[in-house]
């Protein structure tokens, strides 16, 4: 079921609202357990099992490493929730993967078991994998309560596209929460913006992919606007599904953290990763780069754990060579800013710095979106004059033309100048009374906007849904 479906906007989300408000407080964890196994069960009938296992396990090493806590064998059921959790994940995701470059590597013809990805995997991992770590920590309390524990892993808001939330995000927010008319209009707001960009923006930007993608009249300059609307395709879509599971958190109580701050704005790579998907970028720092030392190494071991976590992040995108390299690219490129270049970015012009950023993230986007190495050689020819393709042609005027609205608008929506506006804009007293009653009517307008585009579109499902 997707969030952007009249299914779930009609029909799913108004029922559990009414359940869950008409509830008493001791139930609503209940409701929403019961809501999210459901959700769940509607993408994932066959995998439902497998998501239920992964909960039990980790409230069952939970409870085990709090019970060790000072033995000597403290470590034991903490090795044993990573061996777990870890080797679901690579079981279901990576097998074929192995199989494959097994079969490259010795020449053997080992069949592929063609494994279906289960929704959600990467992210309800790693988040059944932050509590156990916080538990052995003594970061977290141990949660006694399997129900409080499967409705933080399986919560429908972030279950299957994130961002990721740690077990100490909602911990207290488990046991008590608050609920109020500013947080329910807030998070009806935050949702219906989120729909919008997923529905009236991202999915657009994705026909224009599709159209490169098929069309066999390329140009340099399409190739160029297709990656770059590629890289603001991901933004918009997965940036969008944040700003929706932040928003359906807020409503049932819950304060998830920001995913996304402006990441096009950055004047480096490092700033762009401290910006793109924080809570993914956050779960790597914690849990990998600082155990291993972090940057309170030499030099030599820094650039060791550079490659480790970068590698881990590339791989946990998809199982193909070319999100291993993805990874390992960015790796190169934020060792070397830091070692080499960091000062010199810093007394480059704004513009400059940034222009720089941009290309490198272009660039990477490419990489991200190929189906193998071979597609990536072949996008990066094309993107500079390397085949033999045209500088530009009509079909490539025609289709910046039909887009150059929302390539626009994209572009725009991507810095924080809107949002800055409206900000000055509410400074005054005056124009803040107008914003307050343009808002609702905004907000509705989108939302029968964007039903109008899912009674007449097609199926459309989020990026991060492969991951």
């Amino acid at each position: 079921m997707l969030f952007s479906s009249i299914s779930f906007l009609y029909y799913f989300l108004p029922v559990v609202l009414i359940l869950y408000f008409l509830s008493p407080w001791k139930m609503k964890n209940i409701v929403l357990l019961v809501a999210s196994l459901f959700f769940y069960f509607c993408g994932e009938p066959a995998y439902s099992v497998l998501m239920v296992t992964s909960i039990i396990s980790g409230y069952l090493h939970g409870i085990w490493i709090d019970r060790a806590r000072g033995s000597r064998y403290a470590k034991i059921p903490l090795v044993s929730s990573v061996i777990f959790s870890i080797g679901l994940l690579m079981f279901f995701k990576y097998t074929d993967f192995f199989i494959t470059n097994i079969n490259w590597i010795f020449k053997t013809n080992i069949p592929l078991a063609h494994i279906l990805l289960p929704i959600g995997i990467s992210f309800y991992t790693f988040q059944i994998l932050s509590y156990t770590i916080d538990v052995y920590r003594g970061d977290a309390r141990v949660q006694k309560s399997i129900i409080k524990f499967a409705a933080y892993v399986s919560l429908f808001p972030q279950l299957i596209a994130g961002p990721i939330v740690r077990y100490t995000t909602v911990e207290e927010e488990l046991d008590q929460r608050t609920h109020s008319f500013a947080d329910v209009a807030y998070g009806i707001n935050r949702f219906i913006i989120g729909l919008a960009k997923k529905v009236m923006i991202a999915n657009t930007l994705g026909e224009l992919v599709e159209i490169f993608r098929d069309t066999g009249e390329k140009s340099v300059l399409f190739y160029w606007i297709s990656a770059f609307a590629f890289m603001l395709q991901v933004y918009f879509d997965f940036s969008a599904y944040s700003d929706m599971a932040i928003g359906l958190g807020r409503i049932f109580g819950f304060h998830f953290l920001e995913n996304f701050n402006y990441p096009f704005i950055s004047k480096t790579l490092s700033e762009f990763w401290r910006r793109w998907h924080m809570s993914l970028g956050t779960w790597f720092r914690d849990y990998v780069y600082v155990p291993m030392g972090g940057n309170r190494v030499s030099t030599v071991k820094w650039i060791r754990n550079i490659l480790v976590v970068w590698f881990l992040t590339g791989f946990w995108h998809g199982a193909q060579w070319n999100f291993i390299i993805w990874g390992l690219y960015f790796a190169v490129f934020l060792a070397f800013e830091k070692l080499f270049i960091k000062k010199l970015l810093e007394r480059l012009p704004a513009f400059v710095s940034h222009l720089y950023m941009l290309f490198f993230i272009t660039i990477s986007f490419v990489i991200f979106n190929a189906d193998g190495m071979s597609e990536v050689i072949e996008n990066l020819k094309g993107m500079f004059g390397l085949l033999d393709v045209p500088l530009s042609n009509m079909i490539t005027s025609y289709y910046i033309g039909s887009y150059s609205v929302v390539l626009i608008i994209a572009a725009i929506g991507a810095t924080p100048l809107v949002s800055g506006l409206i900000k000055k804009a509410a400074a005054s007293k005056k124009c803040e009374r107008i914003l307050n009653a343009l808002e609702p009517v905004v907000h509705v307008t989108l939302l029968l906007f964007v039903t109008g585009y899912l009674i007449d579109g097609s199926f459309n499902p989020f990026l991060y849904f492969r991951f």
